[in-house]
């Protein structure tokens, strides 16, 4: 998780492998963007290992990092859903795409006008950002991505959703400072569970209007 350089380096490359399985697993292109998401996590978790080896503070590495757990996410996790969702439930997720896509703008704005700072606290990294309205864009980032998840209409999921969503409280929780930091390693762990819904198989064809053997 966030705890280390070396417990990120371990977790992202794992993680990262994961999310390759899962692309080069994948069967259909709407899939493909929420089977590339552990690979997207992976790759972040990555980034903060060279956080971590900097010691914090500004530089290309702390903003790569910014730009992936804000705006990036906000706005790929709903996409990714409605890409892979069927038609009745692309019409519940789309509003939260629409949310994702209008938090993504805000906290990119946010990115480019304001300095990113990293501070490790103890064995936590903190981003430092001073977003205004930071619990209003919080609220919209966590309903859009959890709330895709918990409508998305497959049961995999909707787990991802559960586990991400409980995970978010308890990160608040425990850690509010460093609230990013740890949920986004939090759901990098949790987005194995997509492996399983690359695998879930093709859904059954629905049998024609005058077959009646059934």
């Amino acid at each position: 998780m966030c705890w280390s350089a070396t417990a990120d380096l371990v977790a992202g490359a794992a993680i990262t492998s994961v999310g390759v399985a899962c692309v080069a697993g994948t069967l259909r292109a709407g899939d493909l963007p929420l089977a590339a998401l552990p690979l997207l996590l992976g790759a972040h978790q990555l980034v903060e290992a060279q956080v971590w080896h900097m010691g914090g503070g500004t530089g290309a590495a702390t903003l790569a990092w910014a730009v992936i757990a804000l705006p990036l996410l906000a706005l790929w996790v709903p996409a990714g859903v409605w890409c892979a969702s069927a038609r009745r439930a692309r019409r519940r997720v789309t509003p939260l795409v629409l949310l994702g896509t209008a938090t993504a703008a805000f906290l990119a704005y946010g990115l480019a006008t304001r300095p990113v700072r990293a501070e490790i606290r103890g064995h936590t990294m903190a981003y430092v950002i001073g977003l205004p309205h930071a619990q209003l864009l919080v609220a919209g980032y966590l309903v859009a991505t959890v709330g895709a998840l918990l409508l998305s209409g497959e049961r995999r999921l909707t787990v991802l959703g559960i586990l991400v969503g409980a995970g978010a409280l308890v990160c608040w929780l425990l850690w509010r400072l460093e609230f990013v930091s740890t949920w986004c390693a939090l759901a990098a762990l949790c987005s194995v569970v997509l492996y399983g819904w690359v695998r879930r198989g093709p859904a059954p064809r629905p049998l024609p209007a005058w077959d009646t053997r059934y």
